[in-house]
């Protein structure tokens, strides 16, 4: 049950008919790993607890930079030099002390990573890079655990979330992204970017996130490929589906890369 005090703070949450005090509570109870504290998880994380998740783990190594002011919003000038992970810890308990945060200040290997994947409701790849994303999705479709993914450079950004909870047969971020490194520049430190096309793909995360955990059913497309326009303010959506050599998800692909078989 939530207190008087949960129910007039998320009161215009409750009021919706398909959320109400039952999807308010398993927010509460909910767990999400949000790993990479840049600008697409500055949006997310700041939403995620506003919204009353109950638990997050935030899972960064680098530290904050002046140059990462105009799209992580999250940060403050004076946190210019501190680790990312604390330093947006310490601003989602300002804005909600009733969120349980912890912090991971590496990199995580993938025995790591699949011990807190599996902790987890949910994770967001909130990353900047194709091998990392590429270690997330292996180990969240190993883990049976919800993958939200988003990415943005210039005016351009992605998304999709794969359910893997309850839809394993339906492709997986290797399907559509079938390589482990890019040879061209691909972060956000190598290119440009907008600021605010970032914070629209990670509040789509946060939104992804809120759907799944608190509603019986997803609203949002599973394993959907949405590709945002900055400069046009269109969207488009592409249906994805497996690749048969993918060695993650399809047997076929996994067999084909087993030398023994």
């Amino acid at each position: 049950m939530l207190s008087d005090k949960e129910f007039i703070r998320y009161q215009r949450q409750i009021a919706l008919p398909n959320i109400g005090e039952a999807g308010q509570n398993k927010l509460r109870s909910s767990h999400v790993l949000i790993i990479g504290c840049g600008g697409l998880g500055s949006a997310a994380a700041l939403y995620l607890a506003a919204a009353g998740v109950g638990r997050v783990v935030l899972v960064d190594d680098d530290h904050v930079d002046s140059s990462n002011l105009q799209r992580q919003v999250v940060y403050r000038e004076e946190q210019v030099g501190h680790g990312k992970a604390d330093s947006m810890a310490h601003q989602l308990r300002l804005l909600n002390s009733g969120c349980q945060i912890r912090t991971i200040n590496k990199r995580l290997d993938e025995a790591q990573l699949s011990l807190e994947v599996m902790l987890a409701d949910t994770v967001l790849d909130c990353t900047d890079n194709i091998e990392s994303r590429q270690l997330i999705n292996r180990v969240c479709f190993n883990q049976s655990t919800a993958l939200i993914f988003a990415s943005a450079i210039g005016w351009q950004g992605q998304f999709c979330m794969f359910d893997f909870k309850h839809h394993k047969d339906q492709g997986c971020y290797r399907c559509i992204y079938p390589f482990d490194e890019l040879p061209q520049a691909g972060k956000c430190s190598d290119s440009g970017v907008v600021g605010p096309v970032v914070g629209t793909m990670g509040n789509y995360q946060a939104l992804a996130a809120i759907q799944y955990l608190a509603l019986q059913s997803l609203a949002l497309k599973t394993n959907t490929l949405h590709l945002f326009d900055g400069l046009s303010l269109t969207w488009q959506a592409l249906s994805t589906s497996v690749d048969s050599t993918c060695h993650v998800c399809s047997d076929r692909g996994s067999q084909s890369e087993n030398p023994n078989q």
